[in-house]
């Protein structure tokens, strides 16, 4: 008997276990050729958990696919990275530019520049010279197409023989004119469409001039005119206005599609000046007749305005004994002397009869004003005289009677004015000038309907706007 420990026998014969390993040889090959579904989709979900976040910041910024899916499109995740999120919504491709062939061919727009002509214009779309002609000649109207403005735009239609058929023209925001061609030659239309009218409020500060203040304040240079024109008879806007001074304005807009295309009327003013304020309101009475009228009813029309010259500065007053710049002796001056550019209008002060429209010794080109038999006024050193100024001739207060000058003895363009009471010579800034009618009686209670309401406005939007301010 000996010590050695036996060997334990084969569990398995050898051939069986040389069939196991090739077996198992062929299926290691066959997972490695054929990856089952269920281990691709757990390489996925593991390629985008590990996705950087620096990479997927750069995909959210572009809203374009990963540079990686773009460069290895061979790679079986390379849709799955490059796809947009689900809640990203793809945006529209821009529309096409409209090509001209696009457009009716008989078509064709040309827009007005600095130098053209109506001639130039017919000459770019190709007509004659003759169917200019043709179109002024065809109406009077006609010759509204020729009065161009630099930016305007003409539309121009040709009928296939490459004749005009018609033309028309955005002349402003509310008219438009049209030419058709008939068998008679060229009809002429306009169309002015309605805008609707609602009211706006303005409020400004002087602080260096009227004119900056109120464009600051959104109003337009016409409408500054007639808030000037409403108050001249108290305020003197050539010498009175000063910093502080202040106003508030309700007035009509005009609108068209949601746009503001222009302004109507003033329907109440207020103007504070030197610490007392002047109201204005608007009221037309039964017989239609239409005034500016104090808060209280009392015309703000008065027999004579302030000053014949808008915004025109003083430059010799009333005196008894100035020193005459020409003849270099002591002399009366007996009027007021208005600085302004040459060309300026002048306004007549009052209604009334002209007596003289003509030339008077050192005056140079005057005219003179009888208004009733008490007033007259003079206004001297025009330029020249306005359409249908004439002696003999009736005029209204506020009409522009001539033209700021230098004729007779005068050393710069300005107006001397003069004004008389029952032959003697006052000082026109000073002189207190009789009022006009105030509201009747029968209409009061409608008055006060209308302007009630206009006052209210100007007082509330004022007090909203003070107290947005000092937020």
């Amino acid at each position: 008997m000996t010590n050695e420990t036996p060997k334990a026998p084969p569990l398995y014969p050898k051939s069986h276990l040389l069939a196991a390993s090739g077996i198992a040889a062929l299926l290691s090959l066959a997972l490695l050729v054929f990856p089952s579904s269920e281990v691709e989709a757990k390489k996925t979900t593991l390629s985008l958990e590990l996705e950087s976040p620096a990479e997927q910041l750069k995909d959210e910024s572009r809203g374009a696919p990963l540079v990686q899916a773009e460069q290895n499109s061979d790679s079986p995740f390379a849709q799955i990275e490059g796809a947009e999120p689900e809640t990203a919504k793809a945006e529209p491709a821009p529309a096409p530019a409209a090509k001209p062939e696009d457009k009716a061919p008989g078509h064709r727009e040309v827009v007005v520049s600095r130098g053209d002509t109506l001639s130039t214009l017919f000459n770019k779309v190709g007509l004659p010279a003759n169917v200019v002609h043709d179109v002024l000649a065809s109406n009077k109207q006609a010759k509204q197409f020729s009065q161009l403005k630099h930016g305007q735009v003409l539309q121009f239609e040709l009928d296939k023989d490459g004749q005009l058929a018609s033309l028309h023209s955005k002349v402003s925001n509310l008219e438009t004119i049209r030419l058709n061609r008939t068998d008679k030659g060229f009809a002429f239309e306009r169309e002015v469409s309605k805008p609707v009218v609602r009211t706006a409020y303005a409020h400004g500060v002087i602080k260096s001039s009227l004119s900056a203040s109120a464009q600051r304040a959104g109003l337009s240079h016409s409408m500054t005119m007639d808030m000037a024109r409403i108050l001249g008879y108290d305020i003197d806007f050539a010498q009175d206005i000063r910093p502080g001074d202040e106003f508030d304005v309700v007035y009509e807009q005009k609108m068209m599609d949601g746009k503001v295309v222009g302004t109507g009327n003033i329907l109440s003013a207020r103007f504070t000046n030197r610490g007392k304020t002047y109201t204005a309101v608007r009221y037309t009475n039964k017989q239609g007749n239409t005034n500016y009228y104090t808060a209280d009813g009392n015309s703000l029309r008065k027999a004579f305005i302030r000053t014949p010259v808008d915004f025109a500065r003083i430059s010799s007053r009333f005196s008894a004994g100035r020193k005459h710049p020409i003849l270099n002796k002591i002399r009366a001056h007996k009027g007021v002397d208005y600085a302004a550019p040459r060309g300026t209008p002048i306004k007549a002060a009052g209604d009334g009869r002209i007596e003289l429209a003509g030339r008077r010794g050192g005056y140079g080109n005057t005219v003179i004003i009888a208004h009733g038999n008490s007033y007259k006024t003079l206004y001297g050193h025009m330029q020249g005289f306005a359409k249908g100024i004439k002696t003999g001739s009736s005029v209204k207060q506020g009409q522009i009677i001539g033209y700021i000058g230098t004729t007779g003895l005068s050393t710069g363009p300005h107006l001397h004015y003069e004004f008389q009471v029952n032959g003697v010579h006052v000082d026109p800034l000073s002189q207190k000038v009789p009022m006009a009618d105030p509201i009747a009686k029968a209409e009061r209670q409608r008055f006060n309907q209308q302007s009630q309401p206009l006052i209210a406005r100007m007082d509330q939007e004022k007090a909203t706007l003070l107290a947005a301010n000092k937020r």
